[in-house]
Formats: structure tokens, C-alpha cells, sequence
């Protein structure tokens, strides 16, 4: 089994490069999608992703419980978690408890049998944001890829669609 985790910034090119990871394993691809469409441009976000990808996906919306998706889907193809970040922003509006999660989802990743490709957002490479709610995200957000990453087989950065390996 394989846990390849995939970060950049924004609009890096980190979910084309996750969906290809995840496609080069056997069996049908599970895209688990974080994203809730609450507005028009989500909207768009998700019906642009949906296009690229093609229809040969199973999909899974799964804003909150992420581990429990991941235990549902075993045995069958890569799952592609499309992202990290949107879910534990999910966790953090939903007053859940993000750090038990997080290491929930840490100790579930190396006892699965199917790969799984995650994608999260790089959100330290920038300034340090001028209020309490973003700075707790940015904190978060970096805490969160550190243990994720500290499980995982392989770790990559992509940057202007060109991935580079750190794991």
C-alpha cells in the first residue's frame, strides 16, 4: 500500500499530478472530495475538476468524516482525498476537534491496504496573516501536513506543475 502525499500553493497543478498519481494504481480511482459547493464559484471549481477528470472515477463528497470514507472504500482502487486543507477548514467551522481527527486520519493512513493520494495546500509560504482566524488556520494547516507527511511513503511539492520529491 502506498500513502503519497502531494502539496503546493494555489493553482500549482497538485490535483492534475494527484490524479495521475492515483490512476497509475490497479483497480478504479476513488476521488473522496472535501469541497462543499456552497457558492457559484465553488460550484464552478468542482464542475472543472469533475470535467478533467472524466467520468471513470468513483466519487465519494466527504466533507467531515474522513476516515470513515477511507475504511468504506478499501479494496478497490487508489482514493484521492482532494484536499486536506478544505476538510480541516470543514472541521474547524464544524467546532470539531481537528487535532483528534488528524491523528485519527495519521494512525488509520498505514493500516490501510488500497493506496491513497492526498492533496494538500503549501499555506506557509506567505506572510503571516493580520488576524487571529487565519493565523490559527495557517498553524493548523502546517501541523496538520507535518504529521500527515511524517506517515506517508512519499511526499511531493508541486510547483508550476512540476513536481519535485522531498520523501
Amino acid at each position: 500500500m502506498a500513502i503519497i502525499l502531494i502539496t503546493g500553493g494555489a493553482r500549482s497543478g497538485k490535483s492534475t499530478r494527484a490524479e495521475a498519481r492515483a490512476r497509475s494504481f490497479a483497480g478504479q480511482p476513488v476521488y473522496v472530495a472535501t469541497a462543499e459547493a456552497l457558492d457559484g464559484e465553488m460550484q464552478e471549481r468542482i464542475a472543472r475538476h469533475r470535467a478533467r477528470r472524466g467520468a471513470d472515477w468513483i466519487e465519494r463528497e466527504v466533507p467531515l468524516d474522513l476516515v470513515p470514507a477511507l475504511l468504506s472504500t478499501e479494496g478497490g482502487g487508489a482514493r484521492l482525498v482532494d484536499c486536506l486543507t478544505l476538510w480541516l477548514s470543514n472541521l474547524m467551522h464544524a467546532a470539531r476537534d481537528w487535532e483528534r481527527e488528524v491523528r485519527e486520519l495519521a494512525d488509520t493512513l498505514p493500516r490501510l491496504n488500497s493506496p491513497v493520494v492526498l492533496v494538500t495546500n503549501e499555506v506557509g509560504l506567505g506572510i503571516v496573516p493580520d488576524n487571529a482566524l487565519a493565523r490559527s488556520f495557517l498553524d493548523a494547516a502546517g501541523i496538520m501536513n507535518q504529521i500527515i507527511a511524517g506517515v506517508a511513503d512519499e511526499v511531493e511539492f508541486v510547483v508550476a506543475g512540476l513536481p519535485l520529491k522531498l520523501k
